[in-house]
């Protein structure tokens, strides 16, 4: 079942099939970009402890994925591989992030707003990767991780409305979905998620 969410542009079903042929690769990358989200949710509450609105769904985004991050773990080790370090800088984010405001409610708001673009395109690229897998135990895992992204997009933008006024939402959601819409389309295909 397919969301909409305000992403621009779609991830080519080459990407997805570029996956399944690099699995054991992407899962690397996977493990990563779920450890880093349930840094950037715990990075919300150390610089924003005075916004205690976010306190709260931040530390349980952080668990949840941390908790999707033993789960990529454990995928990787059933497939006979060993966690790698994969710390290297995503051109994908770093575009989008050269791309904000700055000052502190700017700042607040475009990082609220882009870690919400982040987890829509988490779910556009999971659905359709789990349209592409053979393996049933991958597939259906996906796929449920896809409904979790769409989740965590909702997660940012609440926040976001609650100290922000709708327009002012609505506009950041619109300028920052172009920015990241631009930065998906000239992002290379890797065996990654961005």
């Amino acid at each position: 079942m397919s969301i909409e969410l305000p992403i621009k542009g779609k991830s080519p079903k080459k990407w997805a099939l570029y996956i399944t042929e690099n699995l054991d690769e992407f899962l690397q990358d996977h493990a990563a970009c779920e450890r880093k989200a349930a840094a950037l949710a715990m990075s919300f509450v150390a610089k924003y402890p005075d916004r205690t609105a976010l306190i709260d769904p931040m530390i349980s985004l952080a668990r949840e994925e941390l908790e999707h991050f033993q789960q990529v773990f454990h995928l990787i080790h059933k497939r006979g591989q060993t966690l790698r370090n994969c710390d290297e800088k995503d051109p994908y984010i770093n575009e989008i992030l050269k791309n904000l405001r700055h000052g502190r409610e700017e700042r607040f708001l475009d990082r609220l707003i882009m870690s919400g673009l982040v987890e829509a395109r988490g779910y556009e690229r999971f659905h359709l990767l789990s349209e592409h897998l053979s393996d049933e135990t991958l597939k259906t895992f996906y796929a449920q991780l896809a409904e979790r992204e769409a989740g965590h997009y909702r997660i940012f933008v609440r926040i976001a409305n609650h100290y922000f006024s709708k327009e002012e939402v609505h506009e950041a959601i619109n300028r920052i979905s172009d920015i990241e819409g631009k930065a998906m389309g000239s992002a290379p295909i890797r065996a990654t998620l961005h």
